[in-house]
């Protein structure tokens, strides 16, 4: 296949080599339905999803990500506009999870559903806006670097995390299969924090600096609790599988912890209780009492004043390049 006419040419000729690659493709799609929808009537779109946690993020936070500047009345309109889109995406979208969950054909059982499950969403607004109201300022108060609140809402990952998983915990507590899932991988895809939608996570919650933190499905976390990245709070690898499906496989976090970078905390029936403080690099699988502080002994750095001879390179010795090769004289 040397040469690649386009479709807007019009001496191009029908390439065999194209068509018998097609042919193959299609013999693909027959082998393995688990990789292929092309016959689906009901199926959530990603892009649409994305869409409603951008309208959701106008809602949630007025006149952060708006491009220009309202007041008075004018506000009033702007939220109604926002709030008609959101209604009328929120349901579609819903309501095609439902069908696909279902594997109904569109019937009146999931569009009213749909229609309550995005009344219901609409309602929890004024209870989301002020649980991350309690985020904003946990990000503030935890971050000597935090210049002011607002900071926080346009520049932190970890709040961009914590935004996107509210949201898309209300939707999994809802019954709502694939929707929250999409946005906590687009979450995932946009901060490198990964918080499953069925985490449950308490108010002032900050995620410091966040790259690579892991919370598991069915997490616990209460009020007022810290970590940093690198964490995981994460099931042990069981051979069960999806025998395992809805029983408690991670971590419960109590009020008022600290978890350091790295920390990795496993299973369903480890409780790290109130106040306490996990230092970095640490791996537990045990509960631990309230107001403990775990850490582990390192060995202590040796110091030591350098000699004259350190400093001065040895002319005998051979010269090597990057790879360890010894270089010519």
């Amino acid at each position: 296949m040397d040469s690649h006419p386009t479709t807007n040419d019009p001496d191009a000729r029908p390439d065999p080599e194209a068509g018998a690659l097609v042919d193959r493709i299609l013999g693909s799609y027959a082998t393995d339905e688990r990789t292929e929808h092309l016959d689906a009537q009901f199926l959530p779109s990603r892009a649409k999803t994305i869409e409603i946690i951008e309208i959701f993020r106008r809602l949630l936070f007025p006149g952060f990500f708006d491009e220009q500047r309202r007041s008075g009345e004018a506000v009033r309109r702007h939220i109604a506009d926002l709030l008609a889109r959101a209604e009328a995406m929120v349901y579609e979208q819903v309501n095609e999870a439902l069908c696909y969950a279902s594997g109904q054909s569109r019937d009146d059982d999931c569009s009213d559903k749909a229609r309550q499950v995005t009344r219901r969403l609409l309602d929890r607004i004024p209870e989301l806006r002020r649980l991350l109201a309690t985020d904003v300022q946990a990000a503030f108060d935890g971050d000597p670097a935090a210049v002011n609140t607002d900071e926080a809402i346009f520049c932190y990952p970890g709040f961009d995390a914590i935004f996107i998983h509210r949201l898309a915990h209300e939707l999994y507590t809802l019954d709502v299969v694939l929707l929250p899932r999409i946005m906590s991988e687009y979450a995932h895809n946009e901060t490198g924090i990964d918080i499953h939608p069925g985490a449950t996570i308490g108010e002032s919650f900050f995620i410091d600096h966040g790259t690579g933190v892991v919370i598991g499905e069915t997490t616990v976390i209460g009020r007022n609790v810290q970590i940093y990245q690198g964490v995981t709070l994460g099931a042990l690898a069981p051979k069960e599988g999806q025998t395992l499906r809805g029983r408690k496989r991670h971590p419960t976090i109590d009020d008022d912890v600290v978890i350091y970078p790295n920390a990795t905390i496993l299973g369903g029936d480890t409780v790290i209780g109130k106040g306490c403080v996990i230092n970095g690099s640490l791996f537990l699988t045990r509960s631990v009492p309230p107001g403990q502080t775990v850490r582990i002994e390192h060995p202590r750095p040796e110091l030591r004043a350098r000699t004259p001879a350190e400093d001065t390179p040895d002319a005998d010795a051979p010269r090597t390049d990057r790879s360890g090769r010894e270089c010519p004289a």
